[in-house]
């Protein structure tokens, strides 16, 4: 029933709010349409390195995020993003960083993360920077489809949601950081594996 779908995303959670987010963004049907795995590597075909460029255009577009580690694969992608613009000066201290093994913290030197009060702009949720991203390169592709024979769809190119996962911890990190940069070399065994 459509009125009736689970909502994947954690209850009462901000996601507004400073933080770092793992997100997995799939092709419909897991169709492989970015490019292959050779020998560990992944190898970007036209469709991936689209798809790339707007990966690359969030940060343009959301000048409060950074990317972190991502990797596109052959019908999925994985990508790290740091909402580093929550509007301080509206957002109340909620003692969420409080402990120093927090990510919350921002005290990870190799995430080059730099605080910024009073924006003007309202920080975007994780759901609304994903959409963008998805609208912008689906609008790509179908761009490509009628100028360049792109292969067509069938209802839809991305999968409709995507999955989330608030960082909160450096450990947590360094591990989801380790799985991407290694995601091609494990390709075969990836859940998203379509071979």
């Amino acid at each position: 029933m459509p009125g009736n779908r689970k909502s994947i995303r954690l209850k009462d959670y901000d996601y507004t709010q400073q933080g770092v987010y793992y997100v997995t963004v799939c092709v419909n049907d897991r169709k492989c349409v970015f490019g292959d795995v050779r020998n560990c590597e992944m190898v970007l075909n036209e469709c991936g390195k689209m798809v790339d460029k707007w990966w690359q255009e969030l940060k343009r577009k959301y000048n409060m995020i950074e990317i972190d580690e991502y990797k596109i694969m052959p019908n999925h992608l994985h990508g790290i993003i740091v909402i580093v613009g929550a509007d301080l000066c509206v957002r109340p201290d909620n003692g969420d960083n409080v402990n120093n093994n927090r990510i919350n913290n921002y005290d990870i030197d190799n995430i080059n993360i730099k605080r910024q009060t009073c924006r003007s702009a309202p920080t975007p949720m994780v759901g609304t920077i994903i959409q963008w991203f998805k609208t912008m390169s689906l609008n790509e592709y179908i761009r490509n489809v009628k100028n360049n024979n792109w292969p067509k769809f069938d209802i839809r190119f991305w999968q409709r949601n995507f999955y989330e996962h608030v960082i909160r911890y450096e450990s947590d990190l360094a591990r989801i950081r380790e799985y991407i940069i290694n995601n091609p070399a494990n390709w075969e065994k990836d859940e998203y594996y379509s071979g």
